[in-house]
């Protein structure tokens, strides 16, 4: 409390300063410290705690006659700690993660908050940036450690620390019973410390090294259970499928310096109208940058990581794979507004394949019974509403719906943790090894986690469109933004590409977006109906255990309700029918966030400006938004009409997919199986290829045939020479003596 008090005070004098124009950021480093603090006193815990189990595994082996036949102590999730603790006692290796791990990330929010009231108190029109060393000073190339602190980065600081905060305290519940608690928490605190770096980096370079940090920790969490050889899979395969965006990325960082000669941010967009518009280099350095936010962001055709990463543990599911990793791409778009303005065409790419991916893995959805892989499918395709939006030069919507996002897409998955987490308690006290992950398994349980199914429900209107709630705001702005570029009232609508106009684009994705939005509430509706209604599927043994997770767990899942209530207050526009109902509600008066990210997009609208025709003034009609509020609720109306819960029975009395359609939606389109057959199996071809041909038939047959025998053979001639013999000794010498010599004469 004392210290909640004292950053209070520090932000009411910061806001002081402020207004008197002089606002400085406060401990704008130690912001990003804080986690890598965190993550080396868990790091050094994690080490301990290993130590501790492997003595006593040895210990445990010497008293039984051998380790034949020991679990690996980080298999899986329902393992305890307990059972390694003869004693009944938590260890210590145990109990300091959860203090530490919350405790830094709860003290990061509250600096970003007081730097949130400090900035609001003045006109911020430029970023300020602190460098702390020069890190790459080679010539011309000079690249400053250096953040980056602006409208844009501290929107995502507070996402990213205030969200983070709640999953480290819903992990303390989730996962404080795991043998490998410690080096889970580890390795969470070291993912957000990759993320600051990130959002709050200078220049494309610090941005990187955070973006490269992030996948690592994706790597290694996603890999958590890694005996399990699926999850060590899945890690691998989100690893290496990201890596080709990363390829992107570089090449995009290359063109940048060598058509600019600079890298960090300030100077890049300064120097950006030196390029041509809608020109070859500016709109490759735009598609090599997408590349990456592809890979990042899972979108088409590099989307099928997401899907896999959920073997991951689920908090992770929330933190990386829904509110903070998987926008980084968005992020980049927006933080690149600049270049990809005055790169229509490759704008017009990014606004396409999102709207495609929104509703192809919205399909996907439809059927799937992993709860876990509906909520990655659907972050998967309410990404793709953000790269529309940011597509179609409606940024400021692209990262209000990346915040409204967090919140309750966040909140759906920690709540689908608490129902895993008590299916996996109530299945375990009765020996069950049922699916506690399979919907089929689940049902009525509204009755035994209402506080779970309170907060989710809330969460599902959000993500539904249905309003008030935040997901009405920010998700109904994109789809009304397409409508409006379809009418020529957008500066992209005069763009073209492939030959068909802006306009004629924009029509099309307002469809796709429209249609996406409706199986989003469908498929939703869908879950809560299988979960939460009709009768309890799990067991009547096991039904006897269910019950509510607790407090740790708890308190996120309704703080992140509340703020999937009341998120879409943040930026209520008057001028908008139906929106402005809201206006006498909205926090920080009308368009807040538009106003507050003004300038960070100034120079994207510079570039429309200078290089686009008039448009005139925007007229916003009613019908768009009265179509995305329709579209939601229609599909919840049709899931819970068509739908029959009390119907559904286990896995072994429901198939997974009845008919040709249902099959093809159940197995993913079949898309992993085309990767596996036109990528993976001729890339493994040929690297055995290779093995066979280069590695073992050349390089090994000159090194082992040639080389080896050659040495060989020499060594057996040499070996003749050795007599034993003084003269043949003496010969050898003299004949040495006078090669040498007639070697100087030579010369």
């Amino acid at each position: 409390m004392g210290v909640i008090l004292r950053v209070q005070q520090t932000a009411e004098t910061v806001v002081a300063e402020a207004q008197a124009g002089a606002f400085e950021p406060i401990l704008l480093g130690l912001i990003v410290l804080l986690p890598l603090i965190g993550f080396a006193i868990n790091g050094v815990a994690a080490i301990l705690a290993a130590r501790t189990a492997e003595r006593r595994r040895w210990s445990s082996s010497s008293h039984h006659g051998g380790s034949e036949g020991e679990a690996d102590e980080y298999s899986n999730e329902t393992h305890s700690v307990m059972d390694a603790e003869p004693t009944g006692v938590v260890p210590w290796t145990h109990r300091l993660p959860s203090l530490v791990a919350p405790g830094v990330m709860l003290l990061a929010f509250a600096l970003a908050v007081a730097n949130l009231f400090g900035m609001m108190g003045v006109e911020l029109e430029e970023p300020i940036v602190r460098t702390y060393w020069s890190w790459i000073p080679v010539g011309e190339l000079q690249v400053e450690a250096a953040l980056q602190l602006d409208q844009l980065s501290l929107l995502m600081t507070l996402v990213v620390t205030g969200v983070g905060a709640l999953i480290h305290l819903f992990s303390v519940g989730y996962m404080s019973h795991d043998p490998g608690y410690p080096r889970y928490m580890a390795y969470l605190n070291l993912f957000v410390f990759f993320m600051l770096v990130l959002v709050l980096g200078a220049s494309f370079p610090v941005m990187f090294v955070g973006w490269e940090g992030v996948g690592l920790c994706s790597y290694l969490l996603i890999g958590f259970w890694f005996s399990e050889k699926a999850n060590a899979d899945a890690g691998k395969k989100a690893f290496i499928v990201n890596r080709i965006g990363d390829f992107g990325f570089l090449i995009a960082m290359l063109l940048i310096f060598v058509d600019l000669g600079a890298l960090g941010y300030v100077e890049v967009f300064e120097r950006a109208p030196q390029l041509d518009y809608a020109g070859p280099v500016v709109t490759a350095i735009c598609l090599f940058l997408f590349l990456g936010a592809v890979g990042k962001s899972a979108q088409i055709p590099l989307y099928v990581w997401l899907p896999d990463a959920m073997a991951g543990p689920t908090p992770v599911s929330a933190l990386i794979h829904a509110a903070t990793m998987v926008t980084a791409g968005v992020y980049l778009v927006v933080r690149a507004s600049t270049l990809f303005a005055m790169a229509p065409a490759a704008s017009l790419l990014v606004a396409l394949v999102g709207a495609v991916t929104a509703l192809f893995a919205a399909t996907i959805g439809l059927k799937q019974w992993d709860i876990k892989k509906v909520l990655a499918y659907s972050t998967i395709s309410q990404l793709g509403f953000m790269f529309a939006a940011v597509g179609m030069g409606a940024y400021v919507a692209g990262v209000f719906h990346l915040m409204t996002h967090a919140f309750f897409k966040a909140c759906l998955f920690l709540g689908s943790g608490a129902v895993i987490h008590a299916l996996h308690e109530a299945m375990h006290a009765t020996h069950s090894h049922a699916d506690a992950q399979d919907m089929r398994n689940m049902g009525g349980l509204r009755r035994y986690l209402p506080i779970t199914f309170a907060t989710m429900a809330i969460a599902t209107l959000a993500i539904a469109g249905v309003a008030p709630f935040a997901g009405f705001f920010s998700k109904d702005e994109i789809v009304g933004a397409a409508w409006i570029g379809s009418a020529g009232e957008l500066p992209l609508s005069q763009a073209s590409l492939f030959g068909v106009g802006g306009g004629t684009w924009m029509g099309m994705i307002a469809i796709l977006l429209s249609i996406a939005a409706f199986l989003t509430a469908f498929y939703m509706g869908r879950l809560m109906l299988y979960t939460f209604f009709g009768p309890n599927r799990t067991g009547e043994a096991e039904r006897q255990h269910l019950h509510e997770v607790g407090w740790t767990m708890s308190v996120p899942l309704i703080v992140l309700a509340v703020m999937s209530t009341i998120g879409g207050f943040f930026n209520v526009d008057s001028l908008v029918p139906i929106v402005n109902l809201f206006s006498p509600f909205a926090f920080g008066g009308d368009a807040a966030l538009h106003n507050w990210l003004h300038p960070v997009i100034i120079g994207a609208e510079e570039v429309w400006a200078s290089n686009t025709a008039a448009i005139p003034e925007v007229h916003h009609a009613s019908w768009p938004i009265l179509l995305a509020i329709l579209v939601g609720v229609a599909g919840l109306v049709l899931a819970a009409v068509v739908l029959k819960p009390q119907l559904l029975g286990t896995p072994e009395e429901t198939p997974a997919y009845e008919g040709n359609l249902e099959k093809v939606l159940y197995n993913k389109w079949y898309v992993d199986e085309l990767y596996q057959r036109i990528v993976v199996r001729p890339v493994w071809g040929l690297s055995r290829a290779f093995y066979s041909v280069v590695d073992r038939g050349t390089i090994d047959g000159i090194i082992d045939g040639v080389l080896g025998r050659g040495a060989m053979l020499l060594g057996l001639s040499a070996g003749r020479v050795q007599t034993g013999q003084v003269n043949t000794y003496a010969f050898i010498i003299i004949v040495g003596v006078i090669v040498v010599l007639g070697s100087i004469v030579v010369m």
